[in-house]
């Protein structure tokens, strides 16, 4: 879908640069705090109006894949409760008690439209696992191609602290990453990021290029109890989805129109576009480096570190140091530098305790070490993403 590039009528606010020429499939995450009012409950209206914009951008050509919050508010409205629960039983019962009430509700005012949606839950669990991933996203796929919306919620009724996202910024990264969005857009109730001067803020920032430590700080806590996320973690997921390609812009969900008005160029929210000189990666090494949660980390030293990095080579026993955590054969783990930063991510093909016997040794002494049940490689390249920026 070509969005418009061209000059706004006098009087219009500017356009901002950077979007990408043609965006036909977007992720648009709602936090709660968007669709929830001062007491916790369920905006009608607003959500009304939310679904309505879905729908007229849905309606000219867009692929739109919807990550709603909201279900946990939406349940303890329907249970009668006054506060938000805090023992995880509880929690998921509201959940699942909520994800029915909002998913009518989204429903029937698509249904204005003549538009037809699909639910789609996951955990972290489901995107870890290889088939389980490819099964989500043929789904997904399949609804694309049929003009179902999907709407994506985490499956909180089974989700654990050991395989949840931990928040809907997350999730609508992944997903973004899972379905090869072209454009992520997080609404929350900030106008995107703004620079803080004595713990006041002060201007908008309407473009990064980067996630940087830096950026990290200017970020705000927190915003309510009714919200799991804040504006740091809106951007540690921008930084997520711009690692896999796809541009991200945090925007205010209650201004009128937002969606329409971003993808026609006008200049609200952040726009965070990512480095252009990132790697490009094929789906198995998006898995990789983004679907996982690393289970260790394996110390490397200068030359294997440079190797890694500069001409793209395996890493080999030689240039081990030391591995952390306890994971085995198969596992995701973090690859570090001397100076202990992340350089890449992958699988490895030793458990810990392999690892800590052939460490800093030739390959060729591996077989006398653990017999002929062995690999060359501690990861191979083919197993491995970098990180780095």
């Amino acid at each position: 879908m070509q969005h418009d590039a061209g000059t706004l009528k006098s009087g219009s606010r500017p356009l901002r640069n950077g979007l990408p020429d043609n965006i036909r499939r977007l992720v648009v995450k709602a936090g709660s705090r968007v669709l929830v009012d001062d007491h916790g409950r369920p905006d009608r209206d607003q959500i009304t109006a939310l679904i309505d914009q879905i729908a007229g951008l849905h309606g000219k050509g867009y692929e739109v894949i919807f990550v709603s919050s909201g279900a946990i508010a939406a349940g303890v409205q329907a249970l009668g409760w006054t506060h938000r629960p805090v023992g995880l039983p509880d929690l998921q019962m509201a959940a699942a008690v909520g994800q029915g009430v909002l998913l009518n509700f989204y429903s029937e005012q698509l249904a204005r439209h003549g538009c037809r949606l699909g639910q789609v839950l996951l955990t972290h669990a489901d995107l870890n696992d290889r088939v389980r991933h490819l099964n989500a996203r043929n789904t997904i796929m399949a609804m694309l191609r049929n003009r179902v919306i999907p709407v994506v919620n985490e499956n909180d009724v089974v989700a654990v602290d050991e395989i949840r996202f931990g928040d809907n910024d997350l999730l609508a990264a992944m997903a973004a990453t899972l379905v090869d969005a072209d454009l992520l857009v997080l609404l929350t109730t900030s106008n995107g990021l703004f620079r803080t001067e004595d713990g006041r803020l002060t201007e908008r920032i309407p473009q990064l290029e980067d996630i940087t430590d830096e950026t990290l700080e200017m970020a705000q806590g927190k915003g309510s109890s009714w919200s799991s996320g804040g504006m740091a973690s809106k951007l540690q997921s921008a930084d997520r989805a711009n690692q896999a390609g796809t541009p991200v812009i945090i925007a205010d969900g209650h201004q009128p129109d937002i969606l329409e008005r971003l993808l026609a160029g006008e200049d609200h929210g952040t726009l965070i576009r990512g480095a252009s000189n990132r790697q490009k990666l094929r789906a198995r090494k998006k898995w990789i480096a983004f679907f996982h949660r690393p289970q260790g980390s394996i110390y490397v030293d200068e030359g294997a570190g440079r190797a890694i990095v500069a001409k793209g080579h395996s890493l080999l026993p030689v240039g081990v140091q030391r591995a952390e955590g306890k994971f085995r054969a198969g596992a995701l783990v973090n690859i570090r530098n001397a100076e202990g930063r992340t350089i890449a991510r992958g699988l490895t093909s030793y458990d810990r305790e392999d690892i800590e016997r052939i460490k800093g040794r030739r390959s060729a002494d591996v077989p006398f070490i653990l017999g002929d049940r062995h690999h060359v490689e501690v990861i191979h390249r083919d197993n491995m993403v970098l990180l780095t920026r």
